[in-house]
């Protein structure tokens, strides 16, 4: 293939477009905060599977708590209709007021031992809430850090995908002032060879493969007219020749 050595030239051009279109890439795929916003989720789903497990046992303990008090309510009004027919005279009989009396001391029992549970209920309920108002905090803490996370990545993406288009609309302008047939060669090379298509030829080393021309490769360069297009013996790569190649 032949093309002008200017349009060569200007393919180097074009690779350092692309390079840097690699580069802009790269950067917003690698970002630190997408990284940070992933674990920060990750501890967001936890926590918050903890707070739903803490809400569900504070709801557990308050409907324990006011089934407990319903039974001792339920018992102390008992005890009061017993108290009022003991106390009012109605109960004659010695062994119906033994019964009563018997009664009225098994009710303030069960009503003790019924009001050590709902302390106790109180109590893990107490613990429970705390813990919910424990996660809540730290639930809200870490969503602030994602806010602020996605914030500073959509900002730094806003920036990139600027620099993007910049690039990208440069590489459209220069690329349409190379020949067709070696700009499409070098976009085949580009796509086969990791992104690099074209690399000069500096101090008789390939600046793409970074390997130096053997002799023989050397002295076929040099009798190359300025027009021809050459090719890396080692990574196939087109080989654009400079003042520097050292020829």
């Amino acid at each position: 293939m032949n093309a002008e050595p200017a349009d060569q030239i200007r393919l180097l051009d074009v690779q350092d477009l692309d390079v840097r279109l690699q580069q802009l890439a790269h950067k917003r795929k690698s970002l630190p905060e997408h990284a940070e916003i992933e674990s920060l989720n990750r501890d967001l789903a936890q926590l918050r599977d903890l707070l739903v497990a803490a809400q569900t046992e504070e709801s557990d303990c308050a409907r324990e708590q006011t089934k407990a008090e319903q039974d001792v309510d339920q018992v102390r009004q008992r005890a009061a209709r017993d108290q009022k027919r003991l106390d009012s005279g109605a109960v004659s009989s010695p062994k119906d007021l033994e019964n009563l009396q018997r009664e009225l001391a098994s009710l303030a029992k069960r009503q003790g031992d019924l009001e050590d549970v709902v302390l106790e209920v109180m109590e893990r309920r107490e613990s429970a809430q705390e813990r919910v108002a424990e996660l809540t905090e730290r639930v809200a803490s870490v969503q602030g850090r994602i806010d602020d996370a996605t914030a500073r990545r959509d900002a730094a993406l806003e920036q990139i995908d600027g620099e993007t288009a910049s690039v990208t609309k440069e590489r459209e302008v220069v690329a349409a002032s190379v020949l067709a047939a070696l700009l499409s060669l070098y976009d085949k090379l580009r796509e086969q060879q990791g992104g690099i298509g074209a690399a000069k030829l500096y101090a008789r080393t390939c600046q793409g493969c970074r390997q130096e021309l053997a002799i023989t490769e050397l002295n076929e360069v040099r009798a190359a007219a300025p027009d021809t297009v050459v090719r890396c013996e080692n990574c196939r790569r087109i080989l654009v020749r400079t003042a520097e190649s050292g020829l």
